[in-house]
């Protein structure tokens, strides 16, 4: 009886301590943070100057998310860095303009690079 206590004890110990690490801030955060603001930045953006992409730039965000599993705090911060780069930009712009069309360039050069930088970094 004392050893299967210490057994489910054990597991239960283990099981906590796992989701605290998932839970925990990675070293990568304000890149992944920064990586969903862009992507959100870009579902808006390509959608308005008619690239005709539909959700390529959700299930981006979404594949990023599947990647990486973060739950809790890192889930919900990745969700609202794609909300608030969509907002930002819907409450900018109306149609596709030369301004709209030169953020999507920089925003895909710039998460291309976070792209680049993570990978040679953390990957392994």
């Amino acid at each position: 009886m004392l050893k299967h206590l210490l057994i489910i004890l054990t597991v239960v110990t283990i099981g906590a301590g796992s989701a605290r690490a998932q839970d925990a801030a990675a070293p990568f955060d304000n890149d992944l943070q920064r990586m969903s603001e862009i992507l959100g930045a870009l579902h808006y953006l390509r959608g308005i100057c008619g690239n005709n992409e539909g959700n390529k730039w959700r299930n981006e965000m979404q594949a990023l998310v599947d990647a990486e599993t973060p739950s809790g705090e890192r889930r919900a911060r990745m969700i609202a860095g794609f909300n608030r780069g969509y907002n930002g930009f819907q409450q900018t712009y109306r149609t596709c303009t030369p301004a709209a069309s030169i953020a999507i360039r920089r925003y895909i050069d710039e998460g291309s690079r976070i792209s680049r930088d993570l990978t040679a970094r953390y990957a392994n």
